[in-house]
């Protein structure tokens, strides 16, 4: 009965995955209310429909309920009571409101502020009274890329903060960030301290760009972290540690129960340390269910106590469910039990010595979570780590039992004389070992496209065809299943005259993708800002979930935000050829007159004129593209002086069908004449939300739709795609047709752009 309550709970709120928007108030209130009829009634079929309607029910008013900060958060500056969570000391902080306007808040929302108005040092446990304007949680959506949007959500980090002024409340940092800051101070000069200050206190910031790609690579970033793992290390510790206290006692006095409360101790102590992160918490949360289970003295079946640590720690909050660390630290539970129940060990290696054991337990281990966590993996990251199965064969035991007891034995001793800064320096080098043999493997990193996704199942159906025997039964179906999956690498066949354009949403800047056949022409690359670019973050990403062929990139011009991305799609495809009216070496020239054909496409470039030199957003390279029936002007950055000068010398072929909006709609370009002489149906501009340009003005978004135009925008729409067959056109957005989600939806007033 409880495991069948457990699952039509959990079955309940997972429509909050999937949902497009969240039911209003007066619906959430009938669903309440029949759900109480339906549990009143002595059918168990009705019962367990009431169980469900109200697991819903609680989902939704959960989520309503965090939605509605930002229904009553002002546009206007506002004064807030915060407490600093996590902090850099610098640039980068984390707090929480507690007061707004002198009214308290439940829960207290989170904030993300990059300032140094903070006073300083900025250390956690600071409370703070800050004038700040709160601006709701917003992130760009693309097809295989990173959904910052619902990653923040899940993590109550519901807005970002533009600090006024600041002055301190309470200057007394918490205690845990007063540990860490003499455990900074003791590792100042060893390399691995970044690893070290992870893993005690599970804080990565100190984490190199290097380090970061090469725990990525190997499959082993869970390890450098605290997490579900380390919570259950330390709480195995905490045990060991019990039962060694109970050597000294009579035996007669000896029971599980203080064992287990050592562990919870040890456990609890850790989590704290970790400053009480998400993963950290979660496993805390899930490690008292199971130790309350125990201490009923009864005996329970595993799946039944995973189901109870799931069920409650989704009743606490059901928007854990939009986390991806929740969701694979379930799965990869859910992946051992099954795991060990469908593949277990022959019997036989119990009787190999310990050495020989161990080894073949820690392989069949890692397989095991490798084949049955694929589904989630490639769904979250877009690929799999053929090297993780070898990087986590040495890396867990190493940070395990050796490691990690190390680290907890230092962070008790750190201030011992000598002794903490020698035990910290032995933590260093086996991290430096450790380090040392995960880069001798070879890059092992797969990326999975799009299609490939039915694929991953490979493992769980594998284990099921395996145990059940009907490989030997339905090998016709195998044959199938597996050329299936072979067929799955293999591209689709596409109509000769369907061709797409797809404008990606990388903040303010530019990159749009002319597709046809698999095959991609780039016009601009993004931008380009401290440790990364569009090219990387964005448009490479995109193109291998797609798995598309990068042929030819076009540069407008010469800005940042529109050549930001070049030199790492370079790096990643040196042959790609380039064409820019920039004169730069090796580019082919984009100037009045230049015309060629790409996959059936006609290109024709329409400005600047080759006699005249221009610079900056005038020297855009517009192009017209055709396929016979419809046109597409990409525009760049033209201004409207350059407008009027293009309109001389082509006023009577500058129609097209849709336009790329010139500036990102800035006040300075899209002038009257010229949306009159191209006479579209649709206009797509790329920008970004709280652009301190304030862009797309407000009066040129009018202009557009006064002239007949169906405005698009990548900041209401995310990632937009128009796809034309012969004489057919749809034009499609992210946040409202390609991935519509409650959590994808624009928080906050419609209009804001400040």
């Amino acid at each position: 009965m409880l495991r069948s309550a457990c699952l039509i709970f959990i079955a309940g709120l997972l429509p909050l995955l999937w949902l497009p928007g969240i039911p209003s108030l007066p619906w959430l209130v009938g669903l309440l209310l029949l759900a109480l009829v339906l549990l009143s009634r002595q059918w168990q079929g009705y019962q367990k429909g009431g169980l469900l309607l109200l697991s819903f029910c609680w989902g939704c008013l959960f989520a309503t309920q965090i939605l509605s900060f930002f229904q009553h958060i002002p546009q206007t500056p506002v004064s807030a009571d915060v407490i600093v969570v996590r902090s850099d000391g610098e640039q980068y902080h984390e707090v929480k409101i507690v007061r707004l306007s002198g009214r308290l808040l439940f829960p207290q929302p989170g904030v993300r502020i990059h300032s140094t108005k903070l006073p300083s040092p900025v250390c956690a446990g600071q409370r703070l009274r800050l004038k700040i304007k709160l601006r709701p949680l917003h992130g760009q959506l693309n097809e295989g890329g990173f959904d910052s949007q619902r990653f923040y959500l899940a993590q109550n980090l519901l807005f970002s903060g533009h600090v006024l002024s600041a002055r301190v409340l309470s200057d007394g940092c918490s205690l845990q960030s007063s540990w860490m800051s003499a455990v900074l101070n003791r590792t100042a000069d060893l390399p691995m301290q970044g690893i070290i200050i992870a893993l005690a206190f599970g804080e990565r910031l100190g984490l190199s760009a290097e380090q970061k790609q090469l725990l990525n690579q190997t499959g082993t970033a869970h390890l450098m972290a605290i997490s579900g793992m380390h919570i259950s290390l330390a709480a195995g510790l905490g045990w060991l540690a019990g039962r060694a206290c109970q050597l000294m006692i009579p035996s007669h006095r000896i029971g599980y129960r203080f064992p287990l409360l050592c562990s919870l101790v040890l456990a609890l102590g850790y989590t704290w340390l970790s400053g009480c992160n998400p993963p950290a918490l979660r496993a805390m949360f899930a490690l008292t269910i199971w130790s309350v289970l125990r201490l009923s003295g009864r005996k329970w079946v595993s799946w039944d106590v995973w189901l109870l640590c799931i069920a409650g720690i989704l009743l606490h909050n059901p928007l854990v469910l939009l986390s991806d660390s929740f969701c694979l630290s379930a799965l990869a539970v859910a992946s051992l039990l099954f795991w060990y129940q469908w593949m277990p060990l022959n019997s036989q290696f119990r009787r190999y010595p310990w050495f020989l054991r161990y080894p073949v337990q820690l392989l069949h281990l890692q397989l095991g979570i490798m084949l049955l966590l694929l589904p989630l993996q490639i769904n979250i990251f877009h690929g799999i780590s053929l090297s993780a199965l070898v990087a986590n064969f040495f890396a867990i035991p190493l940070i395990s039992f050796i490691v990690v007891p190390l680290l907890l034995v230092a962070l008790l001793i750190n201030d011992i004389g000598q002794s903490g800064a020698w035990l910290w320096w032995v933590v260093d080098r086996v991290l430096i070992f450790l380090f040392y043999l995960l880069a001798c493997l070879p890059e092992g990193w797969l990326n999975v496209e799009k299609r490939g996704m039915w694929a991953s199942i490979i493992g769980w159906t594998g284990v099921i065809w395996w145990r059940t025997g009907a490989w030997q039964h339905y090998k016709a179906a195998l044959l199938v299943a597996v050329t299936g999956v072979a067929l799955s690498h293999q591209r689709g066949v596409t109509p000769p005259q369907v061709w797409q354009m797809t404008m990606l949403d990388i903040g303010h800047g530019l990159a749009v993708a002319i597709i046809r056949d698999h095959r991609v022409l780039l016009y601009d690359t993004g931008g380009i800002w401290a440790g990364g670019d569009a090219g990387q973050q964005t448009i490479i990403p995109w193109l291998k979930w797609h798995n598309l062929t990068l042929d030819a990139i076009v540069l407008s011009h010469e800005h940042l935000d529109h050549v930001g991305g070049l030199k790492s799609l370079q790096r990643w495809l040196p042959g790609v050829s380039v064409r820019s009216s920039l004169g730069w070496d090796n580019h082919l020239p984009c100037y009045r007159g230049t015309r060629w054909e790409w996959q059936g496409l006609e290109f024709d470039v329409l400005w600047p004129p080759p006699e005249e030199r221009l610079r900056g957003n005038n020297n855009s390279c517009v192009i017209r593209v055709s396929d016979g029936y419809h046109r597409l002007l990409l525009t760049g950055d033209l201004e409207a002086s350059a407008e009027f000068a293009l309109l001389r010398k082509e006023n009577m072929s500058l129609q097209a069908d849709y336009i790329q909006v010139p500036h990102h709609g800035s006040r300075t370009s899209s002038t009257e004449t010229f949306l009159k002489a191209v006479a579209g149906r649709a206009a797509f501009a790329s920008t970004s939300r709280y652009n301190q340009w304030h862009l797309p003005s407000s009066a040129v978004v009018t202009r557009y739709k006064e002239r007949g135009y169906q405005w698009y925008d990548t900041p209401h729409s995310g990632q937009l795609t128009l796809a034309i067959d012969h004489k057919k056109w749809e034009i499609n957005g992210f946040r409202e047709q390609i991935v519509p989600r409650w959590y994808h939806q624009w928080f906050g007033v419609i209009t804001d752009n400040e």
